[in-house]
């Protein structure tokens, strides 16, 4: 279950910021593969361990999001942190809106948001 969001602004240690760095990083594995998308980066952590990592795919392919959610698919993890680039989308479009696919995770207990999505139509 979703326990609540932060923003990029109140990460709360280093290691918060090491793991949006590294999220960060694997947004720019996205180019030019997933123009018009933005280039987005996750990265899922359990016990200060990356577990999953990804980044938006071509379009109508996975966003990060899915990414790495599809790499702890059948894995038993009970809290884990998830932080992304750019706030996860809300709609379903030609992929399934990602908010949705992490609110039914109950494993993902954290999210850390780096940017709020300025066109989330």
């Amino acid at each position: 279950m979703l326990g609540s969001v932060k923003y990029l602004d109140n990460l709360r240690s280093k290691m918060d910021e090491i793991f949006m760095l590294t999220a960060l990083a694997e947004s720019r594995k996205a180019l030019p593969e997933c123009l018009p998308n933005p280039p987005v980066g996750c990265i899922i952590t359990n016990a200060q361990e990356i577990v999953a990592q990804g980044y938006t795919r071509a379009p109508g392919k996975h966003h990060a999001e899915a990414d790495a959610l599809n790499q702890i698919q059948g894995k038993a993890f009970e809290f884990l942190k998830m932080y992304v680039t750019l706030e996860p989308c809300s709609f379903h479009g030609r992929t399934p809106a990602c908010a949705l696919a992490i609110a039914e995770d109950r494993r993902i207990h954290e999210i850390y948001v780096s940017i709020i999505d300025p066109d989330p139509g």
